[in-house]
C-alpha cells in the first residue's frame, strides 16, 4: 500500500520502489509511530474532527497491532514504503476502512518528525542511565585505588599523582558528556506534530494536547522549521562523539597500561582474547574495539551533517538518511559504555609497578627545584642543576632521593637535611592535593 499514488498514471518501477522504501530501518520507529498515532486520533476526537466511535475503533486498532508487533505474531516486513505505511494499511485491515480516517490533518512529514524526536528522547534517556552507571563506577573504583602512579605529559613521566586523581579525570568528563545530553534532551524536547507536510492544516486542530499527550514541553513555534529540522539528531550524535572520544582516551591508556611495558593495571578476563597463534597473548580486544567505533560514531555525525547542509525549506527525501547514521551512533555509544563500565569495574590495578615507575621517572625533580627556589635561587637557575642532577642519575642509576647529601651540595650549597622530606612523593602529592583544593 503507498499513501499517495492518486494524480499518477503509470506505476513506479520495481527499482525505485526498492530504491525509496525504508521500512527496513525505520520499523525501528513502530512504536513511536503508533503511539504518535494515538495522540493524534484522541486529538481528533477532542475536536469533533472525527467520532468518538470512530476514535475507539482506531484506538483499538493501533492497540491490537502493537501488542501483534511486540508478542512477535506481525512480523514487519513486506512491500511497504515505510513503517507509516506499514501501520496503516494493517490499520485498515483490522477497521474496516475506518483506519482510513487516520491521516487527517497530518502528513508524513510531521509523522516522522515526531517519530524521530520521540525515539531521540527515549535513546538519549537510556544513554543517560548508562553514563550515570559509568560515572559511578569511574568514582567507586577510582577512590578505592589511592595509589602513586607516574602523571605523563608527551608521554613521558612527568610528576607524581594518583590512580584516584587519574580516573577521576575521566569522572570529569562523563559529568560534562552526561550534562550535553541532558541539555540536548531539553532543547528538542518540543512537539512536530500538526506541522502537516510545511505549512499546518484548515482543520481545527489542538498542537498542545497532541504535545502534552506525548510529554511533549510544548509545540514546536515555526511549521517550516518543524517538519524540516534535524538539529536535535546532529547535537546528540555530536555529543555522542565527544563521548566516544572520552572513551577512546580512556581505552587507549587501559591498552597502554596493560602491556608489559607499562603493567600498571590488568584488565578482566572478561574483557580480554586470546590470540589464535601465540598462547602467551592477552589482547585488549574490548578496549580496542572501542577506540575503533569512535572513528565509526565521527562518521555517522559527518553523515548527517552533510546530507544536511545544502537542503532547502522544508522536507526533502534526503532526509530519510537521517535515520541509519543515528540508529548506528545511539547504539554504538550504548554498547561502548557498557563494556567501558564491566571494564573498569573488573580492573586490577598493580600498585607496586606503579609505584616502581614513579621512582625511575625522577618525578620529584620539579619538587627539587621548587625547594633550590624557596631557598632563592632563582628558578630557571634551579632548574639547570635539577637537570644535571638528572644526568648524574642516570648515569649512575640512582634516583634523585637516594643520593647523599654532600653529593647533592656539590651541584648547590642550598641543599640540607630538609631536602629528602620536601621531595618525597608522598608529600610532594599532599602539597599537590592542596593546590588542587
Amino acid at each position: 500500500m503507498k499513501l499517495w499514488g492518486g494524480r499518477f498514471v503509470d506505476e513506479e518501477s520495481k527499482l525505485m520502489e526498492d530504491f525509496n522504501s525504508s521500512l527496513a530501518f525505520d520499523k525501528n520507529l513502530y512504536y513511536q509511530d503508533i503511539t504518535g498515532s494515538m495522540a493524534h486520533v484522541k486529538m481528533l476526537c477532542k475536536q469533533n474532527i472525527i467520532s468518538e466511535e470512530d476514535m475507539k475503533i482506531i484506538l483499538e486498532g493501533l492497540t491490537s497491532i502493537l501488542n501483534d508487533i511486540e508478542n512477535g505474531s506481525l512480523a514487519i516486513e513486506g512491500e511497504y514504503e515505510d513503517i507509516h505505511s506499514f501501520v496503516e494499511s494493517n490499520l485498515i485491515q483490522r477497521t474496516n476502512e475506518i483506519g482510513k480516517k487516520l491521516h487527517t490533518a497530518r502528513s508524513r512529514n510531521d509523522q516522522v518528525a515526531v517519530d524521530m524526536r520521540m525515539y531521540a528522547r527515549e535513546k538519549a534517556k537510556e544513554i543517560i542511565e548508562n553514563l550515570t552507571e559509568l560515572i559511578a563506577t569511574t568514582k567507586e573504583v577510582g577512590e578505592k585505588n589511592h595509589v602513586i602512579m607516574p602523571g605523563y605529559t608527551h608521554l613521558q613521566r612527568a610528576q607524581v599523582v594518583t590512580f584516584t586523581h587519574h580516573l577521576m579525570a575521566y569522572y570529569s568528563m562523563f559529568i560534562r558528556d552526561k550534562k550535553r545530553l541532558e541539555n540536548a534532551m531539553e532543547i528538542l524536547n518540543e512537539s512536530p506534530l500538526g506541522c502537516c507536510a510545511l505549512a499546518g492544516t484548515t482543520y481545527n486542530t489542538d498542537r498542545k494536547f497532541t504535545a502534552a499527550e506525548l510529554n511533549f514541553n510544548k509545540p514546536v513555534d515555526n511549521f517550516l522549521d518543524g517538519v524540516s529540522d534535524r538539529d536535535y539528531l546532529i547535537e546528540l550524535m555530536s555529543d555522542f562523539s565527544i563521548l566516544m572520544m572520552h572513551l577512546s582516551r580512556l581505552s587507549e591508556e587501559l591498552i597502554l597500561w596493560s602491556s608489559k611495558e607499562f603493567d600498571f593495571v590488568e584488565i578482566s578476563d572478561a574483557y580480554s582474547t586470546g590470540s589464535s597463534i601465540m598462547p602467551q597473548k592477552r589482547n585488549p580486544d574490548a578496549a580496542e574495539l572501542i577506540r575503533g567505533k569512535t572513528g565509526r560514531v565521527y562518521g555517522d555525525l559527518i553523515s548527517l551533517l552533510t546530507t544536511m547542509k545544502g537542503l532547502p525549506l522544508a522536507y526533502n527525501k534526503d532526509m530519510q538518511e537521517d535515520k541509519e547514521p543515528f540508529f548506528d551512533s545511539s547504539d554504538t555509544v550504548l554498547k561502548c559504555i557498557k563494556i567501558m563500565n564491566e571494564m573498569i569495574k573488573g580492573l586490577k590495578v598493580k600498585e607496586e609497578n606503579m609505584y616502581a615507575s614513579v621512582k625511575k621517572g625522577f618525578l620529584n625533580a620539579t619538587e627539587a627545584a621548587d625547594y633550590l627556589v624557596n631557598k632563592g635561587m632563582a628558578f630557571r637557575d634551579a632548574h639547570g642543576v635539577i637537570g644535571s642532577i638528572v644526568l648524574y642519575c642516570e648515569e649512575n642509576k640512582i634516583a634523585i632521593e637516594d643520593i647523599e647529601l654532600s653529593k647533592l651540595k656539590e651541584f648547590s650549597e642550598l641543599f640540607g637535611e630538609d631536602t629528602y622530606d620536601f621531595i618525597d612523593y608522598k608529600n610532594t602529592l599532599l602539597q599537590g592535593i592542596k593546590k588542587i583544593m
